[in-house]
C-alpha cells in the first residue's frame, strides 16, 4: 500500500489555521447549498462515441447531508481543460441505508457510460460519498468500471464521531463495528480500480482522524496526509483539488517528494 504526503506548512497553529479555514468554507457552502438541492440533469442526446486524447468521466459523489454544490471549485478545476466530463450525483436526503445509494450509484455509473462511450469512469466522494462508492467497486463489482477511486475525508475504518446521532442509520453504518464496514474488510482480491484516499489531522469528523486511510491488503491505495484542512475543507482547498486533478490524469505520484520524509504539492 502506498503512502503519500501533502504537507500545508508545518503543525504549528495548524489546528486554528484549520478551524478559521473550516469556517470560511462552512460560510461560504452555506451561501451556495441551494444551488445544489436539485438533481443535475444529464447532458441531452444519445449515446456519443468516446473521442481520442478524452479522459474518462468524473462523477462526484457528496456527503452526509450535503449536495453537489461542496464540488463547486472541484468540479471547475477538473473540466477546466475540456479533456473530460465531469458530473454530480445527489443522493436521496432520506437515504436511511448506504448499500441502497452503492446501488444507485451503479445504475448512475452505467448510464454515464453508456452516454459517453467510455468503459470506465473515474469516481471523486468527499465523506460519505466516498464510502458509498468504495461499497459500490468493492462489494458491487464496480471495479470494472471505475478507474480511479478518489476519498476526501472518507471514514474508511469508521468513525466514533458524536455518538450523540447514532439514531440515524447512515450513522450506524459508519461505526467502525457496523456490518457494512465488516463488509468493507472482507477480503477483495482482484479489485481492479486504483483509490488515492485524502486524510487530514485536523478533520473534526474522523475519530481518530487514521480512519480515513485505507487499510486492506487486497486494494491498490495510496494514502494521502493533508495538514491544516478540515473535513468540509478537503473538498474545496486548492492544494488537494490540484493533488486530485494529478491522481485522475494518472500522475505517478500525486505529491512532489522534498527529501526524506517531506513532501510538498509540485
Amino acid at each position: 500500500m502506498g503512502l503519500a504526503y501533502l504537507v500545508g506548512g508545518g503543525r504549528a497553529g495548524g489546528a486554528l489555521r484549520a478551524a478559521v479555514l473550516e469556517a470560511v468554507v462552512l460560510a461560504g457552502h452555506v451561501v451556495l447549498y441551494p444551488t445544489g438541492i436539485r438533481q443535475e440533469r444529464a447532458a441531452a442526446g444519445g449515446r456519443c462515441a468516446a473521442r481520442p486524447g478524452r479522459r474518462p468521466p468524473v462523477l462526484l459523489l457528496h456527503g452526509f447531508n450535503d449536495n453537489r454544490s461542496v464540488f463547486v471549485l472541484l468540479r471547475r478545476a477538473l473540466g477546466a481543460d475540456g479533456l473530460r466530463r465531469v458530473e454530480a450525483y445527489n443522493y436521496s436526503p432520506f437515504t436511511s441505508d448506504l448499500r441502497d445509494t452503492a446501488r444507485l450509484l451503479a445504475a448512475r455509473v452505467e448510464e454515464l457510460c453508456e452516454r459517453t462511450g467510455h468503459e470506465r469512469v473515474d469516481i471523486v466522494g468527499h465523506s460519505l460519498g466516498g464510502l458509498a462508492a468504495r461499497y459500490y467497486v468493492q462489494r458491487l463489482g464496480g471495479d470494472v468500471r471505475v478507474r480511479t477511486l478518489v476519498t476526501l475525508g472518507t471514514p474508511h475504518g469508521g468513525t466514533r464521531v458524536a455518538p450523540f446521532m447514532d439514531a440515524h442509520p447512515l450513522v450506524r453504518q459508519m461505526r467502525p463495528d457496523s456490518e457494512v464496514m465488516a463488509e468493507l474488510r472482507a477480503p477483495a482480491p482482484g479489485c481492479r480500480t486504483r483509490y488515492v484516499a485524502f486524510w487530514s489531522e485536523f478533520d473534526a469528523i474522523m475519530v481518530p482522524v487514521e480512519s480515513a486511510r485505507i487499510e486492506h491488503p487486497d486494494l491498490l491505495a495510496v494514502n494521502v496526509q493533508v495538514t491544516g484542512i478540515g473535513h468540509l475543507a478537503l473538498a474545496a482547498h486548492p492544494a488537494v483539488i490540484a493533488a486530485v486533478r494529478r491522481a485522475l490524469d494518472g500522475s505517478p505520484s500525486v505529491v512532489a517528494d522534498d527529501g526524506p520524509g517531506a513532501a510538498s504539492v509540485a
